[in-house]
């Protein structure tokens, strides 16, 4: 594909801290490589705006690689961008067109609160992975991978859960702003393998529990979640959870 510029026009979000009122602004890009990332196109921006003595726009990277989670933006209306499956790090320029208004934003959950302009605190994710999203293992040498037989299908299906990166697009796809397919994806990773078996139940009421103590919203199903997933986690796991979920309420010891 043949490499072009383009000019833009940007609405950002910016806030303070969770504790102001945030408001867009308007900023105009130009010359911009058709061939540069999202978050490049910000760099630019952002180099922009200090050679000119402004504040730049606070955002949230690490890798770059579509592994982290962390650049969470939502970007005409969408999080993460129009291209499926993709997290904001590797969304191209060439999904816009000269000439183009982009609005963005940061995730709007309860539970995520902002910390500056596009960066949100998603600790919470954190807490629910605490209390559950591990597996008790004996120290010492580690033993071969194929010491344990594992059917395909589940090593299959617990691969693809695993896939979740924690960014945090399903809870801001989401009109309840839930975190079940989040949540969903971490315990059935885990419940499908048999190493996840010693803390099963207590693994999936207490981040279950979790979940609901952080401020994140019931599901309704509507798969919002699923259609913004940058690993396309699928929806098959919500009603995995909630078949461990009743199991393990109606068998654990009270």
């Amino acid at each position: 594909m043949d490499h072009y510029s383009m000019n833009l026009t940007l609405k950002v979000w910016k806030q303070k801290n969770a504790g102001s009122n945030g408001s867009f602004e308007t900023y105009e890009v130009k010359d911009i490589s058709s061939e540069m990332s999202f978050l490049e196109m910000f760099d630019v921006l952002n180099e922009k705006l200090i050679h000119e003595g402004k504040e730049p726009i606070a955002f949230d990277h690490d890798c770059r690689e579509g592994i982290c989670g962390m650049c969470s933006m939502y970007i005409n209306g969408r999080p993460h961008g129009p291209w499926h499956g993709t997290t904001t790090c590797q969304l191209h320029m060439r999904a816009f067109k000269d000439g183009d208004t982009i609005v963005v934003e940061p995730w709007r959950a309860k539970a995520f609160p902002v910390i500056k302009d596009l960066m949100v605190d998603r600790t919470a994710f954190d807490k629910i992975i605490q209390a559950g999203g591990y597996i008790s293992v004996n120290t010492g040498n580690a033993v071969d991978g194929n010491t344990i037989p594992i059917e395909k299908d589940n090593a299959d299906k617990a691969f693809a859960a695993a896939a979740c990166i924690g960014c945090g697009a399903c809870v801001a796809a989401c009109k309840n702003s839930s975190a079940m397919l989040f949540v969903s994806a971490k315990v059935s990773h885990l419940a499908l393998l048999p190493q996840g078996d010693p803390e099963r139940k207590t693994r999936v009421l207490n981040m279950v529990n979790t979940m609901d103590k952080e401020g994140f919203g019931a599901c309704t199903f509507t798969q919002a979640c699923e259609a913004v997933c940058p690993k396309e986690i699928s929806v098959t796991n919500i009603s995995r959870l909630n078949q461990e979920y009743l199991a393990a309420g109606l068998s654990i010891d009270k």
